[in-house]
């Protein structure tokens, strides 16, 4: 994104002085607004110029322009932007303007201000700039916001830009990818978005009449500090803000509101990590590690530094899952990978036991592979296999387990589809559901023709567990296959609701703990730990502020899922 005017920075001795004549000035002006709410403006020889004029570009590029107008939002402090906007008449009939005037003395809100400069445009946006006089006419008192609501409105925004609007209604964070990089949250009415993939509707026209940028007063890249941060540092999508208040303009291709009161935040609350499973409970899980590489500056940590916060982020995800079978999705294909993750895991004692993990018999060529890790205390191994076929780019891997305690015995398998990137010019290209769909589909049929081939001999009556990364939402094509065969979702019985992943402000599922009925009985707990997804990019191992704690260990959510170990299971409540 292009970022334009910048104000020009003061020193500190003069920012303080400055600071100190303001404050004289705002106590001045506030005694002038008791005494007379207006006085007349300077008389000038040109005629004075209706923002209106400006907007429709009646007024030729260039020209020097003289316009009064009201003081509606202000943004000439240190790294805003560099001027303020300028609001004539109120209501239907009011206009506004911005005024850029970074070396001008500040002015309050409320003002009226004869502003003397040029008219021009800025990446197509009017503006009045080379500003040579602001002169003060006294307090007026702030516009009131002409309130606006989203989605009805979306389609007449344009009316009302570069004026004071109001949200009335609840707006919930959507999107936190740029708030690091540019100061800025897409806001969603409705709730947040969902992918579309996920739900099974179209919702692109909806979407973006729900959707509007909250900025923050500034268009300089790199914002410090980082704008809008609860105590903890973050802030989450999924956050709601009420009533929110400012100016409303179109830039970069969105419009934008640059708040001129504080927002009050609601929601967003860190989760707890999940409870401890009972004595009479198996936890498996499944957990995207987003690329835990020992090999440094391949895909995962660049340098030392970044390998030692990325390793106890997942250390600490992985421990406060405490999963007695666990599907690691994107360890690096190199046995000293597995090896340095069990010798983390189990560099502490833990009450249900240590961690073992497969040698993958086949891992492939792909540089990252699957994995199952296991507490033989709470399980038994009684084989593995993987599935070379040349449809999968990370080969399945199965293993057969038994409760060491019980007559359970089930076979679980983990996965690592196609994912919807490195999309081809021709041929499996995004024909609504991602790129490379028909290979995730073609994985998912080879998938359940496979499982049901090694469900011979003892295993013959054996369910069998899908856990790991399909990189495919609930509606789409390959979780139909896996659907039909009787694999359903062990977690989430509404689908719409679900997700483990975010994608350009839209929520959705991708990593899945499925299971045929017998082992839908047995669930007695389960959920998605949204430990990831909703937190920002920068609270990341290799992000500008990383997160102490398992916060944006991964890009994925884990999915967690508590089995009954009685050998008569109880239906779920």
């Amino acid at each position: 994104m292009d970022r334009p005017h910048s104000a020009t920075s003061p020193t500190p001795t003069s920012g303080t002085r400055h600071a100190l004549v303001f404050a004289s000035i705002g106590l001045l002006l506030s005694g002038a607004a008791m005494a007379d709410a207006r006085v007349s403006c300077p008389t000038t020889a040109a005629p004075l110029q209706d923002l209106s004029d400006l907007r429709d570009g009646i007024v030729s590029e260039g020209e020097p322009v003289v316009a009064e107008g009201i003081a509606s939002g202000v943004f000439m402090d240190e790294d805003e932007l560099g001027g303020f906007y300028l609001q004539q008449s109120t209501g239907k009939e009011a206009t506004g303007l911005f005024v850029y005037a970074p070396r001008q003395t500040p002015v309050r809100p409320g003002q009226r201000l004869q502003v003397h400069g040029e008219f021009n445009r800025h990446h197509e946006r009017p503006q009045i700039s080379h500003v040579n006089a602001v002169h003060s006419c006294g307090y007026e008192g702030r516009p009131e916001p002409i309130e606006l609501h989203l989605p009805e409105d979306a389609h007449r925004l344009e009316t009302f830009s570069d004026l004071k609007v109001r949200f009335p209604q609840t707006l919930t964070v959507t999107s936190n990818r740029e708030l690091a990089r540019y100061g800025t949250l897409t806001l969603a009415a409705d709730g947040r978005l969902r992918h579309p993939g996920q739900t099974g509707q179209d919702t692109g026209p909806s979407h973006r009449n729900r959707t509007i940028e909250l900025d923050d007063g500034s268009y300089r890249a790199q914002p410090d500090p980082i704008p809008y941060l609860d105590e903890y540092g973050t802030r989450r999508t999924g956050s709601t803000v009420e009533g929110l208040k400012g100016i409303l303009t179109h830039a970069f291709g969105r419009h934008r509101i640059h708040p001129t009161a504080t927002p009050a935040w609601n929601s967003g609350e860190r989760p707890d990590p999940p409870p401890a499973p009972a004595l009479d409970r198996l936890r498996i899980a499944t957990a995207n590690l987003e690329n835990d590489f020992v090999t440094l500056g391949e895909r995962g940590a660049s340098n030392p530094s970044e390998r030692e916060r990325q390793t106890a982020k997942l250390d600490a995800l992985i421990h406060a899952l405490n999963a007695d079978l666990l599907a690691a999705v994107e360890l690096e294909n190199a046995t000293a990978a597995r090896e340095g993750l069990l010798e983390r895991l189990n560099a502490s004692t833990r009450s249900r036991g240590e961690y073992s993990a497969i040698a993958h018999p086949a891992p492939g060529t792909d540089a990252i592979k699957v994995a199952l890790l296991y507490r033989p205390e709470q399980v038994r191994l009684l084989d593995t296999t993987a599935d070379e076929d040349p449809v999968h780019h990370r080969p399945p891997l199965l293993g057969w387990f038994e409760h060491a305690e019980s007559e359970l015995r089930f076979g679980a398998v983990a996965v690592h589809f196609k994912a919807k990137s490195g999309c081809p010019d021709s041929g499996d290209i995004d024909r609504g559901q991602g790129c490379w769909n028909l290979r995730r589909t073609e994985q998912a049929e080879r998938l359940i023709q496979w499982i049901e081939e090694q469900q011979r001999g003892e295993f013959s009556e054996v369910p069998v567990l899908i856990l790991g990364d399909l990189n495919a939402y609930a509606a789409e094509d390959p979780l139909q296959v896996l659907h039909r065969a009787g694999k359903r979702d062990l977690v989430h019985s509404d689908p719409t609701q679900a997700y483990s992943y975010v994608f350009r402000g839209k929520a959705g599922q991708l990593d899945y703990l499925l299971g045929p009925a017998p082992m839908h009985e047995r669930v007695q707990d389960g959920d998605t730990w949204r430990v990831n997804a909703d937190e920002p990019v920068f609270l990341g191992f290799d992000g500008r502020r990383p997160a102490d704690g398992p916060w944006r260990a991964s890009d994925h959510d884990p999915v967690w899922v508590d089995l009954n170990l009685d050998t008569t299971p109880r239906p779920n409540p």
